[in-house]
C-alpha cells in the first residue's frame, strides 16, 4: 500500500474507530484495501501521449469517460509524454500508477524488473505509423549518409527503423553513427527539422506522419505492410503491478473505461477526431487540425486486443539491434479485467497470450 502522509497518519490514529468503518466498507465491498471515497479518493495518475494513436486515452479524458466509470471515489491525474522510455521512467519512479504506451518500453519495463514492475491490462489501437523521407529518397539504399528523426532512443519507432534497416544491410548505432544516423529528438520538433533539412526523414506515428507529408515529405515505408494482416500493437494500457494489487477495484473501473473510450472512438468518428483536437489543444495551446486527424484516421485502427505475438516480435527486434536482452514475457500480461468488461458489452473476449 502506498504509505501516506505524517498528517494522515496522525488522523487515523486520532480517529481508529472511523479508519476501522473506512477499511470494513472497503472489505465488505470486495474492492480496493483502501477504497476510495468523494472525502477520501484513491488518487489513479495516468500517463499517454498527445498523438493520434493515444486517441482512446485522449477521448477518454476529454469526453468524462475515465471519469464516470472511475467515479467519486478515484481522483483522476493525468501526466503527458512524448515518448515511452520516460514514461516508464516515472512509473519506476512512482510518480505514475499507469500509462498507455508503446510496446518496446512495455518491454524494457518488464525485463529492467525481472516482471515484476507492470502488467499489460488492455490494447488501444494498432498502425499509425510510416517513415517519411524527402523525396528524392526513393529505397532504402537511399537513406546511406542521411539523417532520421525516431521519438526517443528505444521507443518503438526507434526499434522499428533500426531493425528494418539491419534487414536491408545497412547499420545504425546508439550514438548516431552507421550508415544511417538515427536521431532521436521530441516528435514536436521533427516538422521544424524536416523543413529545415536538419533531418532527412523519421519514423514517427500519427499526426506526426501526416505533418511531413503535408510539408513535402513522402511515405517510404507504412508499417503496417511489415506485418501478419497490417495488425501490430502501437498503443497498449499497462499498470504498475503495485498499484494493481493494492487497488484492483481501480484498475478493473480503468478498463472498462478504456473499453467504453474505444467503442466511442469506433463509433463516434467525427466527435471522436473533434475531441482529439480539442485535447491536444488543451494541452498545447493549439488545437490540432481537424483535417489532418481526418487524414491519420484511415492508417489507424483501435482495438482493446494488445496483439501479443506483435509485441513479442517487436522484443526479437529490440534484441536483433542491440537494444536489449533477451526477455520472458510469462506473467506480462493480465487481461481479466478486459474480458469482464469485454463480456459485459457482448464484444467477442481477447485469448490470453
Amino acid at each position: 500500500m502506498r504509505s501516506l502522509p505524517l498528517r494522515r497518519l496522525g488522523n487515523l490514529a486520532a480517529v481508529a474507530i472511523v479508519a476501522a468503518a473506512t477499511l470494513g466498507t472497503a472489505a465488505a465491498c470486495g474492492g480496493d484495501e483502501r477504497a476510495g471515497t468523494a472525502s477520501d479518493p484513491v488518487t489513479l495518475r495516468l500517463g499517454y501521449f498527445p498523438n493520434i494513436t493515444h486517441a482512446p486515452a485522449l477521448v477518454g479524458v476529454e469526453k468524462g469517460i475515465f471519469a464516470e466509470k472511475l467515479g467519486s471515489g478515484v481522483k483522476l491525474e493525468t501526466k503527458t509524454f512524448n515518448a515511452g522510455p520516460e514514461a516508464i521512467e516515472a512509473v519506476f519512479s512512482g510518480a505514475l500508477d499507469a500509462t498507455y504506451i508503446g510496446p518496446n518500453p512495455t518491454v524494457n519495463a518488464h525485463s529492467k524488473s525481472k516482471g515484476e514492475a507492470v502488467r499489460v491490462v488492455s490494447g488501444a489501437a494498432s498502425g499509425g505509423v510510416a517513415l517519411v523521407v524527402k523525396p528524392g529518397i526513393t529505397s532504402a539504399e537511399g537513406l546511406r549518409g542521411k539523417k532520421i528523426a525516431t521519438p526517443q532512443l528505444g521507443n518503438t519507432q526507434d526499434v522499428a527503423i533500426r531493425f528494418w534497416l539491419k534487414e536491408k544491410g545497412l547499420t545504425t548505432t546508439k550514438e548516431g553513427g552507421g550508415d544511417v544516423s538515427i536521431v532521436p529528438q521530441a516528435n514536436s520538433q521533427t516538422l521544424e527539422t524536416f523543413r529545415s533539412g536538419a533531418i532527412d526523414g523519421a519514423w514517427v506515428p500519427e499526426p506526426f506522419v501526416s505533418q511531413l507529408v503535408n510539408a513535402g515529405g513522402k511515405v517510404l515505408v507504412d508499417e503496417r505492410d511489415l506485418w501478419p494482416g497490417g495488425k501490430f500493437v502501437i498503443t497498449n494500457l499497462i499498470v504498475s503491478t503495485k498499484f494493481l494489487k493494492e487497488h484492483p477495484d481501480t484498475v478493473r473501473k480503468l478498463v472498462e473505461g478504456q473499453v467504453a473510450a474505444n467503442d466511442f472512438v469506433n463509433q463516434k468518428p467525427d466527435e471522436a477526431q473533434q475531441a482529439i483536437s480539442d485535447h491536444i489543444g488543451r494541452l498545447t495551446g493549439k488545437p490540432l487540425d481537424l483535417k489532418l486527424i481526418k487524414q491519420a484516421w484511415s492508417t489507424l485502427e483501435f482495438t482493446d486486443d494488445p496483439i501479443a505475438s506483435s509485441l513479442k516480435t517487436g522484443l526479437d527486434h529490440a534484441v536483433a539491434v542491440g537494444l536489449t536482452e533477451p526477455v520472458d514475457l510469462a506473467g506480462l500480461y493480465d487481461l481479466s479485467f478486459l474480458n469482464e468488461a469485454l463480456k459485459a458489452q457482448g464484444e467477442t473476449e481477447v485469448p490470453l497470450p
